[in-house]
């Protein structure tokens, strides 16, 4: 079926080639604009489609089409790295709409690195050794006792506090105390009246 569509699409391009040139200087003057309406229009016919299709499903056509995946990552190394790429991805970066729809994409690979990381004994022995370091503790200390991380346990501690939950949980344990008491304070008097 395939070789039939090629030599139908070679045939027409022969009467096409064969009928400009038999007008003698005619030949010389070949309309190129109107050859290629031709070869397009021929092109655009159900047989000139399905001998494209045959064309781009044959193996050797495909393997010229399917791009080197060391070039396309090269490429895009060089472009990334580039001067005129730094300054694109600087500017794309303060879109704020752009950043977000970044972050976005790629959130569910950062948690699932950060999720396959914290699994991984020597990454944690890693990160435990970082924390065991004097100079990370007394960053650690300074960081504690500043002024701004007070505040902000102060700030945190007051919003936990009025949060309704909480405030029903403090209400519970109020009450099961304050029911306890008697108890213990009718215990005491017995004790002390025996």
């Amino acid at each position: 079926m395939r070789s039939r569509v090629i030599l139908f699409l070679f045939s027409m391009l022969c009467l096409v080639i064969t009928g400009c040139t038999q007008n003698g200087q005619a030949a010389e003057r070949v309309d190129y604009d109107e050859t290629k309406k031709m070869v397009v229009d021929i092109l655009k016919t159900d047989d000139g489609k399905k001998a494209i299709q045959d064309i781009m499903s044959e193996d050797g056509m495909k393997q010229q089409f399917i791009m080197d995946q060391k070039i396309v990552s090269d490429t895009i190394e060089k472009t990334i790295t580039s001067d005129k790429g730094k300054q694109f991805w600087q500017k794309a970066f303060s879109d704020p709409k752009f950043a977000a729809a970044y972050a976005n994409s790629m959130r569910d690979a950062h948690e699932q690195l950060i999720k396959d990381l914290t699994k991984d004994p020597q990454y944690r022995s890693m990160i435990m050794e970082i924390m065991r370091d004097p100079s990370v503790q007394r960053e650690f200390d300074a960081l504690f006792k500043s002024k701004e991380m007070r505040e902000m346990s102060k700030t945190t501690l007051i919003e936990t506090m009025d949060s309704p939950v909480v405030k029903d949980k403090i209400a519970d344990i109020l009450l099961k105390a304050a029911a306890a008491m008697p108890e213990k304070g009718g215990q005491g008097q017995q004790q002390g009246g025996g």
